[in-house]
């Protein structure tokens, strides 16, 4: 499957088996159970999932992803940025050094609140703000040290969410970005117009495909964001409201040569088989290599 994807390097993610640092998120499957399905789906790369999910020691690590034939891609990280530096960084660092040890190439990193989860938020005032973006970019020298690149991902519930915090930050930070296009579209960007804009400050990517209706009801605060994705807010590729071809193909146009990183955000209940997942990021590469192979002009 994923030959016929090339150029793109495709890359899948533990989320779309329901696999989320969130506590109390939903059922948790085997790591082994998941990276199975990963690599029956053709799948060669992934990231790793929220700190812990995979073995914390490097050689483990790399023998358990050997097994099922997967390279590492990088790892999401979200920290509070905006207080307490010391703790932010640190925190970083551990992650960083195992990603490097795992042969990964990206950190991933959301501006978290504090509050565990993602219903619920506050504004930050200007210092605050100051301290994120300065963080962010102590985080980006650690991670840099170990050989990573650092990316900042907006995503929903945390403090780079709307177009509004996303076009600051690029503004008032030399970081890249992560352009997740289910997240930019909830907090109110439209990521194709994004990548339009920003094309140079995307430094990787994260695909999903949304129901618009409902991230609405999120956006406009009618509905917490936990309820939408039990509600099916992810869709796979091409049955919601982004319009993933048009991303796939700025972003080509642009040059980018990163990964395109599968996630179909899920929660699992006790009793739910890994199958569906399974059969959801199967149609979503279908999806891509359709535009793939239409942009080869076959």
């Amino acid at each position: 499957m994923t030959e016929s994807l090339y150029p793109l390097r495709v890359a899948a993610a533990p989320i779309s088996w329901g696999v989320c640092e969130v506590p109390g998120w939903g059922h948790v499957l085997d790591a082994r159970t998941v990276l199975g399905e990963m690599a029956a789906l053709g799948l060669t790369a992934t990231e790793l999932g929220p700190p812990g999910y995979l073995p914390q020691d490097p050689v483990e690590l790399r023998r358990l992803l050997e097994t099922f034939g997967l390279t590492a891609v990088g790892g999401f990280l979200a920290v509070v940025l905006h207080r307490d530096r010391r703790d932010a960084v640190a925190r970083a660092e551990n992650a960083a050094a195992l990603l490097a040890a795992a042969g990964a190439e990206v950190l991933v990193l959301a501006a978290a609140t504090g509050f565990g989860g993602y219903d619920a938020r506050t504004q930050l005032d200007g210092s605050e703000w100051s301290a994120l973006v300065d963080t962010a970019a102590a985080i980006r020298d650690a991670a840099a040290g170990h050989g990573l690149r650092t990316v900042l991902h907006p995503h929903v519930g945390t403090h780079v969410e709307s177009e509004a915090e996303v076009e600051r930050f690029l503004a008032d930070s030399d970081l890249d970005i992560c352009l997740d296009t289910g997240h930019l579209l909830i907090g109110g960007t439209d990521p194709v117009r994004l990548a339009a804009r920003h094309a140079e400050r995307i430094g990787h990517i994260h695909l999903k495909d949304v129901r618009g209706a409902l991230a609405d009801q999120v956006r406009g605060g009618k509905l917490e964001y936990g309820e939408a994705v039990r509600r099916g807010l992810y869709v796979p590729l091409g049955d919601g409201d982004v319009d993933i071809a048009a991303l796939v193909h700025t972003m080509r146009a642009a040059g980018y040569q990163g990964w395109y990183v599968l996630e179909q955000d899920a929660m699992l209940r006790p009793g739910d088989s890994a199958r569906q997942a399974r059969d959801d990021t199967g149609r979503s590469l279908r999806h891509l290599a359709d535009i793939a192979l239409a942009a080869a002009g076959i």
